[in-house]
């Protein structure tokens, strides 16, 4: 049995032939470079068959194929959600693979389920059974591993953490992305910088925050971390915000599923690993007590490669519930 890890990014598609134990053998990076629609499934099946062929395998051997998508996977169509890819609306991606794959059977998960996945198969949740992760990002969503299993939930949604509700009263800019995710994920952060910097422009208050070298059109979540660093007042309320929110969703979920482990990763930890230790104090206010007691919060130990390994941990697990399916 051969298995093949695809990770699906934002600007770039990764993918790996793996060992049964989840080690890399042969790995493959391709940049998407304004791909759209079909074009990009096309990649995905591309890059299979360079890794397939540098491995030298070949169509008649049996392939486990697991994808990784930035978007929702629905299980019982194979057909996938991404909002970042123009055309894959409802994209059978499934299909699209097994179609120019012989001998394959192939997998599709979202990106929180990966990134769960590869934490437990070869990161900081090895030998967890109830673990959490935590993306910051763009976007904020969580993997959620409870007794063994991920969750996944009747539509395939689970873990989009982004709409938890914490902080009245309801604002209808919120629709868009959840009111967690417009003050805590990377885009979230922000938005805020930039309402902060029309009050100070409103205001009439010049010289008062180094991020009024920028424009509230053009600053980032970088520029708020760079000012943060500096000392920064307007950047220190982003940040303590963003803080509190992060450390009142984790405690909420330790509350719920009463977790081994909180995992944090994402573009945005990064940056904001260094404040892991305050989001655990924060959690602990609002947290049940003997579960938070019980919970560790720690960064991923796969900055750049949860996304690829978990791919890898979906081909292998696919392929060992099949061959149970057809003992039983």
């Amino acid at each position: 049995m051969i298995y093949l890890g695809i990770d699906l990014g934002g600007t770039k598609i990764s993918g790996a032939l793996f060992h049964e134990n989840n080690s890399v053998l042969i790995r493959e990076t391709v940049l998407l470079e304004g791909r759209e629609g079909s074009e990009v499934g096309e990649l995905i099946s591309e890059i299979c068959k360079t890794l397939l062929l540098k491995g030298g395998v070949g169509d008649d051997v049996q392939k486990c194929i697991g994808v990784c998508v930035p978007g929702i996977a629905y299980s019982k169509t194979g057909n996938v959600w991404c909002p970042n890819i123009p055309g894959w609306e409802n994209y059978p991606l499934r299909d699209e693979i097994s179609s120019q794959i012989p001998n394959s059977r192939v997998t599709v998960e979202s990106d929180r389920t990966a990134y769960i996945l590869g934490e437990v198969s070869m990161g900081a949740a090895k030998g967890c059974n109830n673990a959490i992760f935590i993306s910051v990002g763009t976007g904020i969503g969580a993997g959620i591993l409870i007794d063994g299993r991920v969750l996944h939930g009747a539509s395939d949604i689970v873990g989009a953490t982004g709409w938890m509700a914490l902080k009245p009263m309801y604002r209808k800019e919120w629709d868009a992305c959840g009111c967690f995710e417009s003050h805590a994920s990377g885009t979230g952060i922000a938005m805020q910088a930039a309402i902060e910097l029309r009050k100070l422009e409103k205001a009439g208050k010049r010289g008062y925050s180094l991020l009024q070298e920028k424009s509230p059109e053009t600053v980032s979540s970088r520029d708020v971390f760079e000012a943060f660093e500096k000392g920064d007042a307007i950047a220190k309320k982003i940040l303590d915000t963003a803080i509190e929110m992060w450390g009142m969703a984790a405690a909420n979920m330790v509350s719920l599923f009463n977790p081994e482990m909180v995992i944090f990763g994402g573009g945005i930890f990064g940056p904001a690993t260094r404040f892991i230790d305050n989001i655990y104090r924060e959690a602990a206010k609002w947290a049940q007590p003997v579960a938070i007691k019980q919970c560790r919060f720690v960064a991923t130990e796969l900055p750049n490669d949860a996304g690829l390994y978990g791919a890898g941990a979906i081909a292998i697990l696919s392929c060992m519930n099949n061959l149970n399916n057809k003992k039983t």
